[in-house]
């Protein structure tokens, strides 16, 4: 699998991108991306309980980046033909990093290139993108940040 780029422009995740903040999505750079489409999972395997996912969207159309503040919509208006997933708080979209009093967690933003769009319903989960990406992602990269309370 080829490898892509991927940046945050911070390396801890400044407030308004928390729960502590406006609780959006950051912006999200992309470097050397070859393939037509993206998906995405940002998730924190710090957690207590388990890997506790923040976000899973799809069918994103190649860009050299995913611009911040995507809406919470299944289909969000900002990426014309995306489409988001279940988070583990059991809503649709990104959810921000909102670790527990006096600890620090790392989140690792997940992403990769297809050839074509996926065929999932909006609101899958992480297993199920996972589960579809098998065999179709082209290429992948990560970044991680932290945020602490």
């Amino acid at each position: 699998m080829k490898s892509m780029k991927v940046t945050l422009e911070f390396e801890s995740y400044p407030p308004r991108y928390t729960c502590e903040g406006e609780d959006i999505s950051p912006r999200i750079g992309i470097g050397g991306l070859e393939a037509p489409y993206l998906a995405m999972i940002l998730d924190d395997p710090d957690a207590a309980a388990g890997t506790y996912v923040h976000w899973v969207i799809w069918n994103i159309k190649a860009s050299d980046e995913v611009p911040e503040s995507i809406s919470t919509a299944e289909r969000p208006d900002e990426l014309p033909g995306a489409v988001q997933g279940s988070n583990s708080a059991g809503t649709i979209g990104y959810t921000g990093p909102c670790p527990p009093r006096g600890s620090t967690h790392r989140y690792y933003l997940k992403v990769y290139g297809l050839e074509s769009p996926l065929d999932l319903p909006p609101g899958s989960t992480k297993a199920d993108l996972e589960k579809a990406l098998r065999g179709k992602a082209r290429q992948y990269g990560e970044a991680m940040a932290t945020y602490g309370r």
